[in-house]
């Protein structure tokens, strides 16, 4: 069997794979302040409309998938074209392996070729650790040199608890004077692509 693991754009035909891992950070983690989690469906029209702009990239072994991660709409309005919001799910046997910073990587490289130069992480934030919710993900964003640059007190409320929520900002690149068009994931160069670890 193949132990490689490799990054790939991410399909609709993934939805279900996916989903299996997204779920329990549903039913049993703060983690995501979602309650209910999606149907099928739903998840594979959230995977379609990320598609259309950005990249949602999965890390497969084989036949399995192991985590995934994508970028998405930071704010709706034209101006903060050039941000994006990042998002990662890795499935529980994957945590502390390095594939999570492997995932980041590509995309914050596709971002750069996009000419996306700012990354925002939406994170929920515990006053104190507990079995829902811990601070790894501040401390999994500080290590790929992100910056903590918001705190929002008790805005989120799951199981029982009020959560904080806190934005972390990594910037991609020198602000240019006047930015260039965002390039949408669909029209990246395959050869591109390839040469920044993503498999087309």
């Amino acid at each position: 069997m193949n132990s490689e693991i490799i990054l790939r754009p991410a399909t609709p035909a993934d939805a279900p794979a996916l989903l299996a891992i997204y779920a329990p950070y549903v039913e049993e983690t703060a983690i995501t302040f979602e309650y209910e989690v999606p149907s099928v469906e739903e998840f594979r029209s959230r995977i379609r409309r990320t598609l259309e702009k950005y990249p949602y990239i999965v890390a497969q072994r084989g036949e399995d998938i192991l985590g995934y991660a994508y970028t998405g709409v930071f704010k709706g309005r034209a101006a903060y074209d050039w941000a994006a919001e990042t998002t990662i799910y890795l499935d529980r046997t994957q945590r502390r392996t390095g594939l999570g910073r492997r995932l980041y990587q590509a995309l914050e490289d596709i971002s750069r070729a996009q000419h996306i130069c700012n990354l925002y992480a939406c994170i929920g934030y515990p006053e104190v650790e507990d079995e829902y919710l811990t601070q790894n993900s501040v401390r999994f964003h500080d290590h790929l040199g992100y910056t903590l640059v918001g705190r929002f007190r008790k805005c989120g409320y799951k199981f029982g608890t009020w959560y904080d929520m806190v934005w972390m900002e990594k910037l991609l690149c020198t602000h240019p004077d006047r930015p260039q068009p965002i390039i949408p994931f669909p029209a990246l160069a395959p050869d591109t692509l390839r040469g920044l670890g993503v498999q087309i």
